[in-house]
């Protein structure tokens, strides 16, 4: 009975944040001991480099009891690194990441590893942006930014998930160890979505709580925070890795219709002045050429718009076609690069 239950690894990356972690681990632990015949379960706590008491007390609490372990980084390495740590060390069926904060309830993990079993699918993400889920107490500005953002990638994916950037997941281990990520900071959550897109996983999201009710309580007291523009910039670069020649093509056609919009009007003067060049000079040879002359002569600058734009907007296409064909390059060369290291690894199992 005991292989029957589902191995659950929960995952929480964790730098400078001594003011929250043993009470947080408290409530994870006491969630897990209530569900121990459904589940069987560890908590791998990844120390990114913190210089508070972070390390000392996951070493307490690993020291404490067998389903725990502590994995350090002696400096800094940023969340992707912290979560690909988090993958390699994991033994469960089930790979949870959590949010230290809890700003996700802990009933998530249930959700989310039921979620993965019922439905077959690789990746089940909480997300607080879809249709039945909530954000709450999280500040103005940063609910706003965070919002759009993802909206952004949304609309640059061109798919129907809501929440890109949010780390409280479940994945298949099976299924995540074989995806090559390399994105070191915050960046790794996107990327995640992005690659799982080009080998065609199956990715459901939950309806979420995102509540910041408790974490405002300790304002002033972690030094983990994320701060809002850096998040907003690194959301908006994310969205560039999905269709990058969007904008490139975006950008390109905006400027052709600029062009367009110069030289059509000096087309429309220069023709326009045709009949009244032929009546002053009857017997000129080139009419038309001397009416674009004459209105070269009054609109230099309309000329030079209209040209230097138009040679902009060209260039802007032809990047958007290339980045278009790099990008069709790129994700069938990861395809078939992760099924050549799946069908090695398989090979490599004794």
């Amino acid at each position: 009975m005991l292989n029957d239950k589902t191995f659950v690894s929960i995952v929480i990356p964790c730098f400078n944040e001594e003011a929250i972690l043993a009470g947080n681990l408290d409530v994870i632990i006491d969630y897990m001991k209530e569900r121990e015949n459904k589940y069987r379960y560890e908590i791998v706590i990844i120390n990114d480099g913190s210089k508070d008491r972070t390390g000392e007390i996951a070493d307490q609490y690993a020291e404490k009891y067998d389903f725990i372990r502590a994995i350090h980084h002696p400096v800094n390495l940023n969340l992707g690194h912290a979560m690909q740590s988090g993958f390699r060390h994991s033994k469960g069926d089930v790979i949870v990441v959590l949010d230290v904060d809890l700003s996700y309830g802990v009933e998530y993990i249930e959700q989310m590893v039921d979620k993965l079993n019922e439905s077959a699918a690789d990746i089940v993400i909480a997300s607080p942006y879809m249709k039945g889920g909530k954000v709450t107490a999280v500040p103005f500005l940063r609910k706003v930014m965070s919002k759009w953002v993802n909206r952004f990638m949304r609309l640059a994916s061109q798919e129907k998930y809501y929440t890109f950037t949010g780390m409280v997941r479940a994945y298949r281990r099976s299924y995540i160890l074989n995806v090559n990520l390399k994105t070191k900071d915050y960046e790794v959550m996107p990327e995640i979505i992005y690659k799982s897109m080009i080998l065609r996983a199956r990715i459901i999201e939950i309806p979420a709580h995102l509540d910041w009710t408790e974490q405002n309580k300790f304002a002033g007291k972690r030094t983990s925070s994320m701060k809002v523009i850096r998040s907003t910039f690194s959301g908006l670069m994310s969205g560039f890795i999905f269709r990058p020649y969007l904008f490139f093509i975006g950008i390109g056609v905006f400027l052709f219709f600029l062009s367009m919009y110069q030289l059509v009007w000096l087309m429309y003067d220069t023709l326009a002045a045709l009949p009244h060049i032929r009546q002053m000079i009857p017997k000129i040879d080139y009419p038309f050429s001397y009416s674009l002359a004459a209105q070269f002569k009054m609109n230099p600058q309309s000329f030079l718009v209209g040209g230097i734009t138009l040679i902009a907007a060209i260039q802007f296409l032809s990047l958007g076609f290339i980045s278009l064909q790099n990008k069709r390059y790129f994700e069938e060369l990861f395809h078939l690069g992760t099924s050549i290291r799946k069908n090695t690894e398989k090979q490599n199992v004794p």
